[in-house]
């Protein structure tokens, strides 16, 4: 059988996987609301809460290569059905978590692994071995995208459904939600076995070499570290933020809704912008402006309309980021190991995640405010937006294939 026959169409992997992303990155965008609820029932300092969170980060990110791994060598359905599976024990279990131990298990590493094996490498490596390399730039950004209008739509929900039902019926609820991702990952395997490749083979062991003795691979996973910092530190701690400064609960929904809203057109353009542009040149401009807008968001008198603004704006640029890494990965290495080499690069990602949310709470409960974190995620914007700019966009050159 033909390496074509054994694959979805594109369409087929936009839809079912825009699906999935929509409910696995909608769900998780909404955990800041659960901070206060469940720190006030359970007498939990917002530390506790974070480093939960934070966890849950590092995890996805240690997990990512080796799902990607699989998802490579015997296509994205068993991942992505396993990954549902945990998603929804580990919302579940979440709901009863009484100590911090216990939340860390199921909010942090469940969780954690759970959303290893149903995000963005996971379907980037089938749309990569779908995709031609022409169309390859512009579908990534429409699955990027589609996790992003999963915040949109998914915000809002959440917060409804902990004011209507309270914070643990509504994870109980979310857990079955997490159950449709299983079906859903059917049109998505890749039928006839094993996935096959086109172009002369190379070992695992030395793709992973490879990579990290690449230049350009390095720089992108120090990028990548800050993208994770900034926007999980925001999306976490934004509401409580808020709420520290006497603004309404309802605007917290509504800024990150619109985060979610505008990174639709976001991750949508810079897709397209990757296919014509150096992608290179798109991510330095994207960390120097996160700097800028997160500078005036402090600078600005805080009310209403400057949220607005800054939802709106952090919000086009919150996963830009994301086609345009993949894209690089797969010009310069090809899609071969991109899931497995995405999740690399990821990792690096979640590693920031980690130190974003984690630092957010610990800094918070010893300073008392969010100050210093703010000027971290500053300079962070602008290492990211250097250390971008010596990546080279082109094929790497191999002397031979490598042995199996």
């Amino acid at each position: 059988m033909s390496a074509t026959a054994q694959r979805p169409t594109l369409p087929t992997v936009l839809i079912a996987g825009g699906i999935i992303l929509t409910l696995a990155m909608g769900i998780r965008h909404g955990f800041g609301f659960w901070q206060l609820p469940m720190v006030q029932a359970n007498g939990w300092t917002r530390g506790t809460f974070a480093f939960a969170l934070a966890v849950q980060n590092l995890m996805w990110g240690l997990t990512q290569p080796f799902a990607g791994m699989i998802a490579d060598r015997y296509g994205a359905m068993r991942v992505l059905v396993a990954g549902a599976l945990l998603y929804a024990a580990g919302l579940a279990l979440m709901s009863v978590s009484s100590s911090g131990w216990t939340f860390t298990l199921t909010a942090g590493v469940l969780i954690g692994v759970a959303l290893s094996g149903t995000t963005y490498s996971i379907l980037y490596g089938v749309i990569g071995r779908v995709a031609t390399e022409a169309e390859r730039s512009a579908a990534l950004g429409v699955a990027a995208a589609a996790g992003s209008f999963g915040q949109f739509i998914m915000v809002p929900v959440e917060q409804g459904l902990i004011g209507h039902l309270g914070w643990q019926e509504s994870l109980w609820l979310l857990s079955i939600v997490a159950l449709a991702m299983a079906p859903l990952a059917w049109q998505l395997r890749e039928r006839g076995g094993a996935v096959v490749h086109a172009g002369p083979h190379q070992s695992v062991g030395a793709a992973i070499r490879e990579a990290f003795a690449h230049g350009s691979f390095r720089w992108l996973m120090a990028g990548y570290f800050v993208c994770g910092f900034q926007v999980v530190f925001i999306g976490v701690h934004l509401p409580a933020y808020l709420k520290d400064h006497g603004m309404a609960p309802e605007l917290s929904v509504w800024s990150l809704a619109l985060i979610g809203l505008f990174n639709i057109f976001g991750t949508y353009t810079a897709g397209r912008l990757g296919a014509r542009w150096p992608k290179r040149l798109l991510l330095s401009g994207i960390y120097f402006s996160r700097a800028v807008i997160i500078a005036l968001f402090l600078l600005a008198p805080l009310s209403n309309w400057s949220v607005y603004a800054f939802s709106a704006a952090i919000g086009f640029l919150w996963l830009s980021t994301v086609p345009l890494t993949n894209g690089v990965i797969a010009t310069i290495f090809g899609v071969r190991y991109l899931g497995m080499l995405s999740g690399f690069v990821f990792f690096s990602h979640q590693v920031g995640s980690f130190f974003g949310v984690w630092a957010g709470g610990y800094l918070y409960d010893r300073l008392g405010n969010y100050n210093l974190v703010w000027l971290i995620a500053i300079a962070l914007g602008v290492f990211a937006g250097l250390a971008n700019l010596p990546i080279r966009e082109r094929a790497i050159e191999r002397a031979q294939a490598a042995p199996a």
